[in-house]
């Protein structure tokens, strides 16, 4: 980009910005397009590593407060054999509802009684 302004991101930005875009980092990143960018190896190394503590603190809390369902039988139903885990946590544990954006899960919608939906959709739910 000749001419671009030649900027420097912090990652504590880049972080902030990516998990709140509509936030002053997020609004940030999203000008921040308009620019050429410059990083290091060293600077892309503290990304990386600070996203793989980000994602790990999550999957541990995310973990935390779930209900773990053993699963007792497989399912063969959706196009989509990986998702197949979502219906046998969905039946196992007696879901009401699974919350997806996956297509091969939404067209199964309704499955066994439980309702299968977008999250918009779910924000809906009374």
């Amino acid at each position: 980009m000749p001419g671009a302004e030649r900027l420097v991101l912090d990652t504590n930005v880049i972080v902030s910005g990516f998990l709140f875009p509509d936030s002053a980092p997020g609004r940030a990143l999203l000008k921040a397009q308009n620019s050429l960018v410059l990083a290091s190896d060293a600077t892309l190394l503290e990304l990386v590593d600070v996203q793989r503590s980000i994602r790990q603190g999550l999957a541990a809390q995310f973990t935390s407060a779930c209900e773990m369902v053993q699963v007792s039988a497989s399912l063969h139903i959706c196009r989509d054999p990986r998702d197949d885990k979502f219906l046998e946590v969905a039946v196992h544990g007696r879901a009401d509802v699974i919350v997806t954006g996956d297509r091969d899960l939404l067209d199964l919608h309704p499955f066994r009684g439980i309702a299968i939906l977008t999250p918009a959709a779910y924000l809906e739910l009374k």
